[in-house]
C-alpha cells in the first residue's frame, strides 16, 4: 500500500490526514547487524517506513547477505520475514518497489558480514487540522450536495427512428 500526498488517508477514524515523506538510510553489516525504526510518540502522528532498494556496500565479500524485516502483522504480533538475498556475484542490488511497514520496524542482517545498505522513506501521517468549518457547516454542505443529486432528472434513452 502505497500514499500520495493529494490522497486522504483513513486515520484512526477520522478526517483527512497529511503524509510528509523523508529520505531513509541505514547501514548493516556485521559490527552493526541490526537497525530498529521507531517514530516519534506523539499520539496524533502514525510513522511508516517504506522500503525501497537494498543493496551491498563497498567493501562487500563474496557471500550470501540476507536481511529480514521485523514488523507487526494484522493480529499485532511480531512476525520476521526475510526479505532479499544478495550475493556480490549475482543480485548486488534489489529494488522492492514501495515496500510499506508500520513502525516499530527491526531490519536485521540475518546472514553474511555485510555491508548492506538499505534506503526508502520515513513516512509521516498526521492528522489534517480542520479548516474554519464545523462538523456541523460539513453536514449541512454535505446535505445540500445530496439534495442537488436528487432534484436531478433522469435521463431517458433517445427513441430510434424507424
Amino acid at each position: 500500500m502505497s500514499f500520495s500526498d493529494d490522497e486522504a488517508l483513513d486515520f484512526k477514524s477520522a478526517g483527512p490526514s497529511k503524509l510528509e515523506s523523508y529520505l531513509f538510510s541505514c547501514e548493516l553489516s556485521s559490527k552493526v547487524p541490526s537497525y530498529s525504526f521507531h517514530g516519534d510518540e506523539e499520539e496524533d502522528l502514525e510513522h511508516f517506513l517504506e522500503l525501497r532498494t537494498v543493496c551491498l556496500g563497498e567493501g562487500a565479500k563474496e557471500e550470501s547477505n540476507v536481511v529480514e524485516v521485523t514488523a507487526m502483522n494484522h493480529q499485532g504480533k511480531n512476525i520476521s520475514v526475510p526479505i532479499v538475498s544478495l550475493h556480490l556475484k549475482c543480485l548486488p542490488m534489489m529494488s522492492l518497489g514501495e515496500f510499506e511497514l508500520k513502525a516499530p520496524v527491526t531490519i536485521r542482517l540475518k546472514a553474511g558480514s555485510g555491508p548492506v545498505v538499505v534506503s526508502g522513506l520515513h513516512l509521516i501521517a498526521s492528522q489534517e487540522e480542520d479548516s474554519d468549518m464545523s462538523e456541523e457547516e460539513e453536514t449541512e454542505e454535505e446535505d445540500e450536495e445530496e439534495e442537488e443529486e436528487e432534484e436531478m432528472p433522469a435521463i431517458k434513452p433517445a427513441k430510434k427512428k424507424q
